[in-house]
């Protein structure tokens, strides 16, 4: 069963920091195209936050290009998304998905994050 655990979600203040994690299953994360952050925030759609590839390929949406920063960790089948000088419009949940050849997508739970003063 494929499983796409996130942590890291929390309240910061404007300007501030967050890292969300994101694992998975060995044998699911050796098997996927890329893997990826999305957020939805209340009364938006869902939308791309950042991918990496499996072979370390990078994209950002314009938003947070320069702020956040997607990177992998294959020995802990973990991916994470550093967050820097947060604003308020960066609240939302946060979702990790994983998608194999197909395609087929899956998604984590989603984890909050919150930027207030």
């Amino acid at each position: 069963q494929v499983q796409l655990v996130e942590s890291g979600g929390g309240l910061v203040q404007p300007g501030g920091s967050l890292r969300l994690s994101c694992v998975a299953s060995r044998s699911f994360f050796l098997s996927i195209n890329h893997m990826g952050w999305y957020r939805q925030a209340p009364g938006k759609e869902r939308e791309l936050v950042a991918i990496i590839t499996n072979i370390g390929l990078t994209n950002y949406a314009d938003s947070v290009k320069g702020r956040f920063t997607i990177s992998r960790d294959n020995a802990k089948n973990t991916v994470y998304l550093q967050m820097n000088s947060l604003k308020a419009e960066d609240t939302a949940v946060y979702y990790c998905k994983g998608r194999k050849p197909g395609p087929v997508d899956f998604w984590g739970q989603g984890t909050q994050v919150t930027v207030s003063s």
